[in-house]
């Protein structure tokens, strides 16, 4: 936050005009380069400057490419992805919440319908008012039911929309050079696998017993199982142990690489493979 409002300041401070680069050969300065702001020349580059004229006129020309316009536009549109991704953060947790009162709820409703029962059985006055008890408790829950699997969808919604997000942040840096090095491809990559996905890959063993491996092909998540190898972003792993929780299934590999996914997305299983980087012992 620090840097960005440090560039943010530094770049309003400089006129916002036109910037251009040109190139020029005169007898005192061959090879020379200027940055025109505005028609008029601003910055020169000299004849002997520091890492020779060719690295100096590509300095100059990135010098003009990325002027203070172009610098104020990324933190636009970098600032507004942030806003976007922390309003739809908010109303993922909201619904959260939201869904776990309504699951409390319905355990309520569900404990009170039972004693209900126990006491229309136990004695007869209470029958009829426990019948229209038990009737009006379960037309609750079916609305309670509803209302959840709704406010479920709503939260995949706002899952999408926030990973939406955040992938058209990554986006504005990249189409800007802010990431365009191997530290910067390397950060974004690290804010990804914090966003809800971290695959990573290593050289392990496990023992595999072959017979109870799913078949080669495209199989749903919550149906993959430990001994099973499958290719993820160009490589192939082998499943070690898995876990299913409400609608996520978690895959962990061998060497403690993992993959969480809906449970319900499809995942490649390929055949063991010969040399994939992951070592199967041999029983």
């Amino acid at each position: 936050m620090k840097d960005k409002q440090a560039l943010r300041e530094v770049a309003e401070k400089v006129n916002s005009g036109e910037w251009s680069y040109e190139e020029f050969n005169r007898m005192d300065l061959p090879g020379g380069a200027h940055i025109n702001i505005n028609g008029r020349d601003a910055i020169y580059c000299l004849k002997k400057p520091v890492g020779g004229v060719e690295q100096s006129r590509a300095v100059t020309a990135f010098i003009a490419a990325f002027n203070p316009k172009v610098a104020l536009a990324l933190l636009d549109e970098v600032e507004a992805a942030e806003h976007t991704a922390a309003v739809d953060h908010e109303a993922a947790c909201s619904l959260v919440e939201e869904n776990e009162e309504l699951k409390r709820r319905i355990t309520e409703m569900e404990s009170k319908n039972g004693n209900l029962r126990t006491i229309a059985h136990d004695q007869n006055e209470l029958t009829i008012k426990a019948n229209l008890d038990s009737i009006n408790d379960a037309v609750e829950m079916d609305n309670l039911q509803k209302r959840i699997a709704e406010l479920e969808a709503k939260l995949e919604t706002a899952d999408r929309l926030q990973d939406s997000a955040f992938r058209d942040g990554l986006k504005a840096g990249f189409s800007y050079g802010q990431t365009d090095d191997q530290s910067g491809f390397a950060q974004c990559m690290s804010a990804y696998s914090n966003a809800g996905i971290g695959v990573k890959h290593q050289e392990d063993s496990v023992d595999s017993d072959v017979s109870s491996r799913n078949q080669p092909g495209m199989v749903v998540a919550v149906h993959i199982d430990a001994g099973d190898f499958v290719k993820f972003k160009g490589q192939v792993f082998e499943v070690e142990e898995t876990d299913f929780d409400d609608h996520d299934v978690t895959l962990w590999f061998v060497g403690g690489n993992t993959l969480k996914c809906a449970a319900g997305c499809q995942v490649e299983v390929v055949s063991a493979p010969v040399a994939a980087g992951i070592k199967v012992k041999e029983s």
